[in-house]
């Protein structure tokens, strides 16, 4: 394997660039070291809560092998909810990938509010979505670079998880990428998820107070203000108040409408509109989550008991908050007592019920967007599109149920289980050949570098199966992908009709 890291495709995002539109990077002189990826991202650790990373992040690796041929491109985003993540080989090493024939991609986008911070003045060049324009600018760099390291610039496939799902969601939603790749696997996230459309407010506003601005909320001496604050000092504090989190906001930073479509421009429109007219809807697409993907919002509801003992007397909080926006008050109840029932039967919600809740954020918050997308490409796509359904179990090698649940929940394939299978990361072990991990390693390797060759999933290591696109006459129909991989009957369907239910049909997809 050849590792070439820590590769610049843009000008450091400082000073004047700040918050705006990366500048594609100018030619270096000499020979450049490639030897160690670059720092993350400006971001406040999930876990530790240490403020790390460093503004001049916009960096990529590439991870080739030998070969007569040029190689599939695999090109991934990382999650971490818009708000952390790092393209390492801590998270995400090439291990695994390097054993097929293709060529690996990561890098890094900007995060929190260096990358999302939104102004309305169109002189001060800040409409929003920074990291996502990021995004679009690492894949031209690719589409443009990647032969000189015999990668195959016509056939580039394009994924990732959560905020990384959503975001290559949103690189097939645009026009800014048209013609830069081939196909996309959204993982556990799309434009069609809640979340992905920060909805406008004085964010940049509240975060200059926090940081000693007395003026009024003018966006251009909001601005000056924030260019002057340290960058690891922006991140620092939590803008999110009571009423924003009753309303379901996970993050005040995140991708939002543009407030005047620029020529840089990457959401000039709702996302749901964008989905219907994306040019990729020509492409191949590949989209799925893991089997209880609410398990990663343990740690909040286990930190608020009390929330659920006294859901009853607040039944609306079970109401996505862009459909109560759009619903009278007599329709908001009713769909409140529909969420109740599904979700608690006909017991009363309370602390005792705690797995009940774990599995409603599993539909709220992942599962009915990528629903809501396999119905978009139902109706408008002339490409295949495979689903599937991670669900493979394993007591020590989930590593992110364990970084989530702790040793308080055993069992359960949580969000972003499925890439202790794809990435090899720092807590990864050398595995027994005869295991149930290693050959669902395997199996998951042998998936995705099949879809990113051919378009098309099936492979030896599947051979158990023929996998065929989703259709809309089949709708329940997914490859569940656990101890052994079987076409099945999704378990989640049911639940998702319910969910369908409470959004006006042209608001769905």
């Amino acid at each position: 394997m050849y590792a070439y890291e820590r590769l610049p495709f843009a000008k450091p995002p400082i000073g004047e660039l700040r918050f705006r539109a990366p500048v594609p990077v100018e030619p270096w002189t000499g020979v450049l070291d490639c030897s160690h990826y670059a720092e993350k991202p400006v971001q406040k650790n999930f876990m530790t809560q240490v403020i790390e990373g460093n503004e001049d992040c916009l960096y990529l690796n590439v991870y080739a092998k030998p070969s007569e041929k040029p190689l599939p491109v695999m090109v991934y985003i990382y999650g971490g909810a818009f708000t952390v993540g790092e393209a390492t080989r801590e998270l995400y090493a090439p291990d695994y990938f390097m054993a097929k024939d293709v060529l690996l991609v990561t890098f890094n986008y900007r995060v929190d509010c260096l990358g999302f911070l939104s102004l309305t003045d169109p002189s001060l060049k800040v409409p929003g979505n920074a990291g996502l324009k990021d995004m679009v600018l690492a894949l031209r760099w690719v589409k443009k670079y990647i032969s000189h390291f015999n990668g195959d610039a016509e056939n580039i496939t394009v994924f990732g998880e959560s905020a990384g799902g959503c975001s290559t969601h949103f690189m097939m939603c645009t026009e800014q990428t048209r013609g830069l790749y081939h196909k996309a696997i959204p993982m556990s996230g799309t434009v069609h998820n809640y979340w992905a459309n920060t909805a406008r407010s004085d964010f940049a506003y509240r975060l200059a107070k926090h940081h000693g601005y007395t003026g009024e909320n003018v966006d251009a001496q909001v601005l000056e203000h924030l260019r002057g604050v340290p960058a690891l000092e922006l991140v620092r504090h939590s803008l999110l108040t009571p009423e924003d989190r009753r309303n379901g906001m996970l993050f005040p930073f995140g991708p939002t409408i543009e407030s005047y479509v620029g020529e840089d421009c990457v959401v000039p429109k709702s996302p749901v509109e964008m989905a219907r007219e994306a040019w990729t809807n020509e492409l191949p697409a590949m989209l799925g989550g893991t089997s209880f993907e609410g398990l990663f919002m343990y740690p909040a509801v286990a930190a608020n008991l009390k929330g659920l003992d006294t859901l009853s007397q607040d039944p609306l909080k079970m109401v996505p908050h862009d459909v109560r926006l759009i619903s009278t008050e007599k329709e908001n109840l009713e769909y409140s007592e529909r969420m109740l029932k599904m979700t608690f039967g006909d017991a009363t919600p309370s602390s005792k019920l705690f797995m009940n809740m774990l599995d409603y954020y599993s539909y709220k918050v992942f599962w009915h967007g990528l629903n809501r997308t396999l119905q978009a490409r139902f109706a408008y796509a002339r490409a295949p599109t495979y689903f599937y359904r991670f669900d493979f179990d394993s007591p020590n090698f989930n590593f992110y149920r364990k970084k989530f649940c702790g040793d308080n929940i055993q069992k359960g394939v949580a969000h972003a289980d499925d890439l202790s299978y794809l990435f090899r990361n720092s807590e990864s072990w050398k595995l027994e050949k005869t295991s149930g991990e290693y050959r669902t390693i395997q199996r998951m390797i042998g998936i995705w570098t099949a879809f990113a060759a051919n378009s098309n999933p099936n492979c030896a290591e599947i051979s158990e199966v023929d996998w065929q696109p989703a259709k809309k006459s089949a709708p329940k129909r997914v490859v569940n992908i656990s101890e052994d991989v079987k076409i099945v009957d999704l378990p989640e369907y049911e639940k998702l009709l319910v969910w369908d239910s409470i959004y006006k049909p042209e608001n769905l997809f």
